[in-house]
């Protein structure tokens, strides 16, 4: 049975909007000051429970036809693949690496590879929290 609520759903999609934002600030956040891809993943796999909880199921996937499952893998390869990636190079696994770049709009720029670690984790955990409250709505 699906509600028809105007007022939720008007309001859900500022606030979605605002914890993607969020989430994205934290997740880019995290190396130096408190964040990063596991909490980052979390407030975005919140903006997305919030979606399912208000609408149903079939109109957010029309909306966003992500399988969370391939989300998750691709995030646990993303993750290992920087470990593994800098044994390549002859470093211990996980070594990270930063080097200060003049990018034409940001100027001084650090770029790390510490990033696509924290992308990794995000992702692996927005896969699996929507995949986890997927599966328990499938049985109620």
């Amino acid at each position: 049975m699906k509600i028809n609520d105007v007022i939720l759903e008007t309001v859900t999609r500022i606030v979605v909007f605002i914890i993607l934002t969020f989430g994205v600030e934290l997740f880019l956040s995290g190396h130096n000051n408190p964040g990063g891809g596991f909490i980052g993943g979390l407030v975005l796999s919140s903006a997305f429970v919030l979606l399912y909880l208000v609408y149903d199921i079939e109109t957010v996937q029309q909306g966003i036809p992500f399988d969370y499952k391939k989300i998750a893998a691709f995030g646990v390869l993303l993750a290992v693949g920087t470990g593994v990636a800098a044994a390549v190079f002859g470093v211990q696994f996980l070594t990270q690496t930063a080097s200060h770049f003049n990018l034409p709009v940001f100027g001084d720029t650090e770029l790390s590879t510490v990033i696509l670690f924290e992308a990794g984790v995000a992702l692996t955990v927005v896969g699996v929290v929507v995949t986890i409250i997927l599966s328990i709505s499938e049985d109620v």
